[in-house]
């Protein structure tokens, strides 16, 4: 895998056109656009189409989590759309996940959202998981991929925890050294993230935000490359 082609491109702008833009002028620095639920709630399968049309792979990330029959049903819906890869919650338990991958038939893959990258151990224990949050991406990665998911979503700091179980590892909250940390509360740079066993890097306001995307994303491939 090429390093541009680890990079994943947070598409979370409210405007259409400006995510059809942005897209578009970064559719040779990235490997995936991330289409989460502020986009797609927005504009809907019409913009998977038309991201699909220029050429681009989506990750479409919309943390499915319901009964099993709703998820197959919803996976079976993003198989037809062409996607490389949505995500499902493995707090939606291994029965659901496992509909999930049944759904996919090997089209997409199904990668595992573990626990929330905004999730602290206080968060944790406040919904009643009564565990660390360490523990609980190590149980839950267990979970999901022994339920048959390609891979999990997890942040940088579980990386080396999670690596005994396999699969790929598609990592959010990263931030070039020196950028703001937002609203994520475990983060990592592109360069340590990879170094720790990411398959794919996820990052949408270092890239959205800066006054030059293209060599904000060059400057992020650089990273990953370095650490490859």
């Amino acid at each position: 895998m090429l390093s541009r082609e680890r990079l994943i491109l947070a598409l979370d702008v409210p405007g259409r056109q400006e995510a059809l833009d942005v897209a578009r002028a970064l559719r040779n620095e990235i490997g995936l656009v991330k289409v989460g639920l502020e986009p797609f709630v927005a504009h809907g399968p019409d913009l998977v189409r038309e991201l699909t049309g220029m050429g681009l792979g989506v990750f479409l990330d919309l943390k499915v989590h319901d009964i099993p029959r709703t998820a197959a049903a919803a996976i079976h819906q993003a198989t037809k759309l062409g996607v490389e890869m949505v995500t499902v919650h493995a707090l939606g338990g291994a029965e659901m996940v496992r509909a999930a991958v049944h759904a996919a038939s090997g089209r997409t893959q199904i990668v595992a959202v573990t626990m929330l990258t905004s999730m602290d151990d206080v968060a944790a224990n406040a919904i009643g998981l009564g565990e660390a949050v360490a523990n609980a991406t190590l149980r839950l990665g267990e979970l999901a991929l022994g339920a048959g998911a390609d891979g999990l979503v997890c942040s940088a700091l579980e990386l080396e925890r999670l690596a005994p179980l396999g699969g790929k590892r598609v990592v959010p909250g990263i931030r070039p050294r020196g950028a703001a940390a937002g609203d994520q509360k475990r983060i990592a740079t592109p360069r340590d993230a990879v170094a720790a066993g990411a398959t794919w890097l996820v990052v949408g306001r270092p890239i959205l935000g800066a006054d030059d995307r293209v060599a904000a994303a060059r400057a992020i491939v650089g990273e990953i490359e370095a650490a490859s």
